[in-house]
């Protein structure tokens, strides 16, 4: 006599899978690190997380020394003697710190600079970055055919940002990169300049 194997019941399915999607979700949640769990101890204490960008451009010369985050997408990118200089387009930030996609948020525009050796081809234009920066006052530049007035502060920290694929959603979880290059070499105070997205110039 020939006996078939029970089929598999509809609920043993259901349990199956159930338990499948929570593993990949805590697999991915242990990823997503806070930020602050990721920068240096010293650096992570002088960060002056109640200082909005709108109060550093209101007042950019009061606020001299102090260490802040902040996001964007550059507009350009040129080497200067002893820097590189970044003009970046403010952004807020959204989950993990990621600068929006949404240009009409931004409240205006802020020098930095990157003393260590950065290449401008590998920051092109429209690039959007996070970066944690000290504060150094102001610079008036010329937009256009008016004087405008950037915040300027010097790189201690960037993060640059892969462009987003077409169907990823920009307001959703983090990009899946993010967590796996917690504690890379770009951590370095001189980190290297070849590596492909996503990577911290740390």
């Amino acid at each position: 006599m020939i006996h078939l194997a029970p089929t598999p019941q509809p609920a043993m399915h259901f349990t199956f899978w159930l338990i499948m999607a929570l593993s990949t979700l805590t697999l991915l949640l242990g990823c997503a690190k806070p930020y602050k769990a990721t920068l240096p101890p010293d650096l992570t204490k002088q960060l002056s997380d109640s200082l909005t960008f709108s109060q550093i451009k209101a007042f950019p010369d009061e606020h001299n020394g102090k260490f802040v985050v902040l996001g964007g997408q550059i507009l350009s990118a040129k080497r200067l003697t002893n820097a590189t200089e970044l003009t970046i387009l403010h952004l807020p930030l959204i989950q993990q710190r990621e600068p929006t996609t949404v240009l009409t948020h931004s409240q205006g525009r802020f020098i930095a600079y990157q003393q260590d050796f950065l290449d401008p081809a590998t920051v092109p234009a429209g690039t959007r970055i996070t970066l944690v920066g000290e504060l150094t006052g102001s610079v008036s530049q010329k937009l256009d055919e008016t004087d405008y007035t950037y915040p300027t502060l010097t790189i201690k920290r960037i993060k640059v940002w892969p462009t987003h694929s077409s169907g990823y959603p920009t307001y959703g979880h983090p990009y899946p990169y993010w967590g796996p290059y917690y504690g890379s070499p770009y951590w370095g105070p001189r980190g290297r300049f070849f590596r492909p997205y996503p990577y911290w110039y740390w």
